[in-house]
């Protein structure tokens, strides 16, 4: 049986989602009629119940994925396309002490928080009360308020209360104006990523990172064409989740040497087993020129 409390997803035949925390003397309400709570605590994830009118609902335990698309929302969230990458360029893994600016909904919090575990803390920061509010509910009603310390503060103007932090991420407009007081806030070698909607305030941080101590500067988009799943007519659908932002990346050092690529050494023309000086025939050109290739 799915105990009090937890979440659970609710699926019509026709694909509407209901979620809701469950409480067996509650009822679900739907447009094919009610559901009680009591029979979806018999039936189980995985299981099927029925409304009063007859009609089949699944049962299913929400994922991270459902959990940040069925965050209550005054602002637009981060796309979960974003948020995964996100988590991998970050390493965001159990233990990890992790700062979040730009709270907004708590899409991206309410991941971070996840994936830190009870070990790990997120420190979340927002400017705007509402948000902050809104933020506090959400976390709450998926029960990862004890992971996340909130602050409702400017960062600009105030810095962070942390130091030593393992990743970093800023979601406000003019994240340049707030990259003096990142080098305080982490552990030198951090990375620290950034969501940009517009090129032209990519550039302008771009322009920051240059002149700070940041190195292994990326800046990225990510888009998601899905296919009709038809297996007689397999196509891409109609509409694509494409540009919803930039992202940006950068690793924050104590003290950056400044790094020039060594000059190649000239190679024999005459040697019939090496290439020219251009590096053609040399095994290792294509690695050269892979930005995630590792030697």
């Amino acid at each position: 049986m799915i105990e009090t409390g937890q979440l659970v997803l609710v699926i019509s035949p026709k694909g509407k989602r209901y979620m809701h925390a469950l409480d067996p003397a509650k009822e679900i309400h739907t447009h094919d009629g009610r559901i009680l709570m009591s029979e979806i605590a018999e039936a189980g994830f995985g299981g099927i119940v029925r409304s009063h009118l007859g009609h089949p609902y699944r049962i299913l335990k929400p994922t991270v994925y459902e959990l940040i698309k069925g965050v209550k929302r005054q602002t637009q969230i981060m796309y979960p396309k974003e948020i995964g990458y996100v988590l991998l360029k970050l390493g965001i893994q159990p233990g990890c002490r992790v700062i979040e600016t730009g709270t907004g909904s708590a899409g991206l919090t309410l991941a971070l928080a996840t994936y830190v575990g009870d070990t790990g803390k997120v420190y979340t920061y927002e400017r705007r009360e509402e948000f902050y509010k809104l933020a506090q509910k959400n976390l709450a009603r998926v029960g990862l308020s004890h992971r996340v310390e909130q602050h409702l503060a400017d960062i600009e103007t105030d810095g962070f209360q942390q130091t030593g932090a393992d990743a970093l991420f800023l979601d406000v407009r003019e994240p340049q104006d707030c990259l003096r007081h990142i080098p305080a806030a982490v552990t030198p070698g951090a990375t620290c990523g950034f969501l940009l909607p517009t090129v032209n305030q990519v550039s302008d941080l771009l322009r920051g990172l240059e002149a700070g101590p940041f190195t292994e500067i990326e800046a990225l988009e990510i888009l998601v064409r899905r296919y009709k799943c038809v297996p007689d007519r397999l196509r891409p659908e109609d509409r694509m989740v494409a540009h919803t932002g930039f992202l940006v990346f950068a690793r924050c050092m104590e003290n950056p040497e400044p790094f020039t690529r060594p000059a190649k050494i000239a190679v024999s023309e005459t040697d019939p087993d090496l290439g020219p000086e251009t590096g053609e025939g040399d095994p290792r050109q294509d690695a050269e020129h892979d930005p995630e290739a590792t030697e």
